[in-house]
């Protein structure tokens, strides 16, 4: 395809995302079984500009004056791909392919530079009006931190430890330029791309087919970290869902122990499977509701539980950015029911001594902060301690990374990253110790 019929096919896919309330993945598969003739290298370049123009869905309204998809997607063009106007021009009138003439409204919004300095704060950080009360961040901090989510991602990957050393993982991820992290010693990280260009199928590469890697955010990597020195220990994931922290934890017991996988919703639990026997793991045992397992056995026995806690997602804005529009009050308000009643129930399988680690991918503070206080009015037998500390025990940080995560925790010792403060995905963490 030619790029004015690309740029028709962003239009289009935006216009029924827009009018059908479906899932951008969804609109963008159902335009190309349409359009047959797009190849691959065609839908790459339509989904990354889809997706460059719902992450910054507020900000481009204000700069083009118009919160159309055509608006949308040349004012990505002109700010985030660096095409000139002329460019763009040529590109949308070329008959029959493009979406037509340049009108004169948008030519001169284009060449007026509108800068969204002088927006309100919601506009300038991409962020819905109703999320901002529920952050708890000063002004400047929270466009910085919109402003943040509203980049690509990176890829980021897990060192299967019982597989594979950091420096073989390297060797064998050349191709793409996988590179070692600041904060952990098995993490690896591959740049974002660039315009129309997609990230690299790592799912095709040998060193994920022979488990040596998992896709893992870093933020992820490290409040994974907060259960500790868990080797020959019993951990019990209550809210496994696909189960990336659960080989997490079974790669930082070094198979040692008794890793169990369990979650609420069995479906979730499918790919754990699979993802178990690639990664070469002997010590996670799944207990799945399909199957009529419970956990009753498990009551007053771990010393470690794990509550990956279902949430709003904001920390994975980035990666998945309809999910910032379409979250409602509503939603907001059922996920901290579910937090307090996963805390509620998961506390009772921590044995006295033991350590209860809440998690959640989320930088609002009404799924976090505000979730641990309450949890910790209701159950005077738990106390909470430093999540550094813990990450510590593991030995995989990399000198000088608790300095710089001590920047970004509170005073309880709960800690909170974010992709402006860290680098990272949103993620929260607390751990609580249960006394005995």
């Amino acid at each position: 395809m030619r790029e004015a019929g690309r740029l028709t096919g962003a239009i289009e896919v935006l216009e029924i995302f827009e009018a059908q309330h479906v899932p951008l993945k969804t609109c963008l598969t159902d335009w190309g079984r349409a359009h047959r003739f797009a190849g691959s290298g065609d839908r790459s370049w339509i989904s990354s500009l889809c997706h460059d123009v719902v992450r910054r869905r507020h900000s481009l309204a204000h700069r083009m004056q118009s919160d159309s998809p055509r608006a949308a997607c040349l004012g990505a063009l002109h700010d985030l791909w660096g095409w000139d106007i002329k460019r763009i021009a040529d590109v949308a009138a070329e008959e029959p392919y493009g979406p037509g003439l340049l009108e004169a409204h948008e030519a001169a919004a284009l060449s007026a530079g509108i800068s969204a300095g002088d927006a309100d704060t919601a506009t300038q950080a991409d962020f819905p009006v109703w999320v901002l009360p529920h952050l708890n961040m000063p002004e400047d901090t929270l466009v910085a931190e919109g402003q943040a989510m509203a980049a690509r991602a990176p890829v980021d990957l897990r060192v299967n430890s019982l597989k594979a050393d950091p420096e073989k993982a390297v060797k064998s991820l050349n191709k793409v330029n996988a590179q070692a992290t600041d904060f952990i010693e098995t993490a690896l990280r591959i740049a974002p791309p660039v315009a129309h260009q997609k990230s690299p199928a790592l799912d095709a590469m040998p060193a994920f087919a022979k488990g040596w890697i998992e896709v893992q955010d870093l933020g992820s990597q490290v409040v994974t970290l907060a259960a500790g020195n868990i080797s020959g220990k019993q951990v019990l994931d209550y809210c496994a869902g696909a189960g990336g922290k659960t080989l997490a934890l079974a790669s930082l017991a070094s198979n040692s122990g008794q890793i169990f996988a369990y979650d609420v919703e069995p479906r979730r639990l499918a790919p754990v499977f699979e993802r178990m026997r690639r990664a070469g793991t002997r010590n996670i045992q799944v207990r799945s509701p399909a199957e009529g397992a419970t956990l009753d056995d498990l009551i007053g026995a771990m010393d470690v539980v794990f509550v990956d806690a279902p949430c709003s997602g904001s920390g994975t804005w980035r990666r998945k950015p309809e999910s910032k529009w379409r979250l409602t009050p509503e939603q907001l308000e059922r996920r901290q029911a579910q937090q307090d009643d996963a805390l509620a129930t998961a506390s009772q399988f921590v044995k006295p001594g033991g350590l209860l680690v809440y998690v959640t991918c989320s930088i609002i503070s009404t799924e976090n902060r505000m979730r641990v206080d309450h949890f910790l009015t209701q159950n005077e037998n738990f106390t909470e301690t430093d999540a550094l500390d813990h990450m510590q025990q593991t030995g995989l940080l990399r000198d000088n990374t608790a300095e710089q995560l001590r920047l970004h925790q509170s005073t309880q010792g709960s800690l909170q990253l974010t992709p402006y403060r860290t680098g990272t995905d949103g993620f929260f963490v607390s751990t609580l110790v249960k006394k005995g």
